[in-house]
């Protein structure tokens, strides 16, 4: 299915790959319940409640809290590594594709932020089996944009002394949209993108 559902913020988040629909909906409730109150302030009946169901339906499509954060997280790196493969493998410049991953990926933080928010910082919520799987997942979040800054080194367009240490700040930067950004602030998320976009360039020593 691709329909939408509404999140806190007034963002629209498609939880397609969720199915049936009562799991999308706790699923929904879950992100909104666990940015909120923080995974471990959060109850298996908060979350119930905010999907208007009982505590015992929510059992019926996920056994613990735990396995909705899972979830939550594994659906949220997917995408994330979708959007940077995919800017990687444009055709154009490292410098073009950068600007382009950059700005993909803070549009997303941004648009995202409540599901963003859950994903990036509730990590270690995880246990250890599901936490190495994401953290897999980072380990190939943080490879394709290394990869980028690499190819622009050995072009001559970057100017970096530490590729890994650059490609850490790059990610850092990105991912700390979510927690900041405001519908009601100045801006929108196509225009942080293309700051963020601006702001790495330079980081890089673009030329």
């Amino acid at each position: 299915m691709s329909t939408a559902e509404d999140t806190t913020g007034g963002e629209v988040e498609p939880w397609e790959e969720v199915t049936p629909e009562a799991a999308r909906r706790l699923l929904v409730a879950a992100v909104e319940a666990f940015a909120e109150r923080g995974y471990h302030a959060t109850t298996t009946r908060d979350i119930a409640g905010r999907a208007g169901m009982s505590p015992a339906a929510l059992y019926i499509h996920y056994k613990t809290k735990e396995e909705l954060l899972h979830r939550i997280s594994r659906i949220g790196h997917d995408k994330a590594l979708d959007i940077l493969r995919t800017a990687a493998g444009r055709e154009g410049t490292a410098k073009e594709r950068l600007a382009d991953a950059v700005s993909s990926f803070v549009r997303w933080h941004a648009g995202r932020r409540t599901t963003a928010r859950v994903v990036q910082y509730e990590l270690d919520a995880l246990g250890p089996e599901a936490r190495a799987e994401i953290v897999a997942l980072r380990r190939q979040v943080d490879a394709e944009v290394r990869g980028i800054v690499e190819d622009g080194v050995a072009a001559g367009e970057f100017d970096v002394l530490d590729v890994q240490g650059t490609t850490l700040a790059v990610l850092s930067l990105c991912i700390d949209v979510a927690r900041w950004f405001s519908v009601d602030g100045p801006f929108t998320p196509e225009e942080v993108g293309a700051l963020y976009a601006d702001l790495v360039l330079r980081m890089v020593g673009a030329k």
